[in-house]
């Protein structure tokens, strides 16, 4: 059964939250995708490439819950990835391209898994064990911040 174990309103939104890419950077001038404000935060470009290199790592996130029992798997954060610098520094185009064919390969994995598979759990260290529908459910939320936070820093803000 495809997304076995994922509520409908998980399913779609993983199918098209990305879909709100258009009005984000909708005639956005691309300087500004790359404008950082004086906070310092990251800037748009930043977010989203954030957002695609996330969709690296919960594929491996979830190949280690299905091939490993109860895997521990940490925070993950920018500043101490290795590979963090070379997606902050790809081109805007090359970021977005990558997203998509990720979550693509993300839909794919999730699609096909069994309500067995798909029950299986991985530990976060704050939140706890998590099935894979729930991990699922953590992704978005967190995708749906940067995606917020991308629009803020692309419109100025």
């Amino acid at each position: 059964m495809e997304g076995a174990g994922l509520s409908e309103s998980t399913r779609l939104r993983l199918a098209i939250q990305l879909e709100s890419l258009q009005v984000i950077l909708g005639g956005v001038d691309p300087a500004a995708v790359n404008r950082r404000p004086a906070s310092g935060k990251w800037s748009a470009h930043e977010n989203l490439a954030h957002l695609a290199r996330i969709h690296q790592l919960y594929l491996e996130r979830i190949r280690r819950i299905l091939s490993e029992e109860r895997p521990e798997l940490p925070r993950y954060k920018a500043e101490d990835d290795p590979e963090w610098p070379q997606w902050a520094a790809l081109p805007t185009e090359e970021v977005l391209q990558r997203l998509q064919t990720l979550r693509g390969q993300l839909l794919e994995l999730v699609g096909k898994l069994s309500a067995a598979q798909i029950g299986r759990p991985g530990i976060h260290p704050s939140v706890g064990a998590m099935t894979i529908p729930e991990w699922i459910e953590f992704f978005l939320l967190h995708e749906a911040h940067h995606l917020y936070a991308a629009m803020q820093r692309a419109r100025g803000g």
